[in-house]
C-alpha cells in the first residue's frame, strides 16, 4: 500500500477543466499501472481539500485507481451559493460539467475507464451524468449521496452502482432506497452502521473508503473498447 501511496503521489499534478465559460481546478493524481480513474462530485461546502475527500481517493489510490478531485463550482459561484443554496441543486448544472471533466479526462487519458465518486447532491449528478455518456463511465459510487435527485435518469444509467449510506442518516436511507428501486443497472447498496449523513463517527468514512475502493477496482480493472 505504501508504495501505491508512492506512486499515486509522484503522478499528481494540478490541472485546469474548462466547462463552458468557467475553468475548473482539479488533482489528479494516477498510480503507475493504473486503469481506471475515479471524478469525484462533492456538494456544496466540500471541496478537493477536504479531509474526507483526500481520506477516500487516498484509499482508492492505493487500490491502484487513480483519482480527480475538482470543484464542480468555481470559488465566486460557491461564495453565491453559501447564501442562495440553488447551485448545489442545479443537478443538470452540475452533471455537465461533470460530463465536461470526463470528456477532458478521456482526452487526455483515452485508455483509463472513468468512474464517479459523488456525495450530497453530487451523488444525483454522478448518476445523471452516467445515464447521459451511458457505459463511457465504467462504475458509480454514491457516499450519503441524493440519487433521487437524478430523476427519470435513474432508469437509465449503465454504470454499475453502490449507494453507501449511514444507518442514522434515516431520511436519505429512505431516498437511496426509493432510488435503488427505480434503477435498472448492477446495483447495491450498504449501510454502514453507526454512521450519521457524514460519517464523522470513528471508522465510518474509513469504510466507506475501503467500500468504495472494492468497486471501483473491481469494475474499472479493465479498459473499454474504443
Amino acid at each position: 500500500m505504501a508504495q501505491a501511496t508512492k506512486m499515486a503521489i509522484a503522478q499528481a499534478k494540478d490541472v485546469e477543466i474548462r466547462s463552458g465559460a468557467v475553468r475548473l481546478s482539479g488533482d489528479l493524481s494516477i498510480p503507475v499501472g493504473a486503469q481506471g480513474v475515479v471524478l469525484f462530485a462533492h456538494g456544496s461546502g466540500s471541496s478537493r481539500h477536504s479531509p474526507r475527500n483526500q481520506l477516500v481517493a487516498r484509499t482508492i489510490r492505493e487500490a491502484g485507481v487513480g483519482t480527480l478531485l475538482f470543484d464542480l463550482l468555481t470559488k465566486q459561484e460557491e461564495a453565491v451559493d453559501v447564501h442562495t443554496a440553488h447551485l448545489r441543486f442545479d443537478i443538470g448544472l452540475l452533471a455537465e460539467r461533470l460530463i465536461d471533466a470526463t470528456y477532458w479526462v478521456k482526452g487526455e487519458f483515452d485508455y483509463l475507464n472513468v468512474g464517479y465518486f459523488g456525495s450530497s447532491t453530487g451523488g444525483g449528478a454522478a448518476l445523471v451524468a452516467a445515464a447521459e455518456l451511458g457505459d463511457s463511465v465504467g462504475a458509480v459510487v454514491s457516499r450519503g449521496g441524493r440519487p433521487d435527485l437524478a430523476g427519470d435518469a435513474l432508469p437509465k444509467v449503465m454504470s454499475p452502482t453502490l449507494l453507501i449510506v449511514g444507518a442514522l442518516d434515516y431520511p436519505v436511507i429512505e431516498m437511496n432506497k426509493s432510488a435503488l428501486a427505480r434503477m435498472r443497472c448492477e446495483k447495491e447498496m450498504k449501510i454502514v452502521a453507526g454512521a450519521t449523513h457524514l460519517f464523522e463517527e470513528p471508522g465510518t468514512l474509513q469504510e466507506v473508503a475501503r467500500l468504495a475502493a472494492d468497486w471501483f477496482q473491481r469494475h474499472l480493472h479493465s479498459v473499454l473498447a474504443q
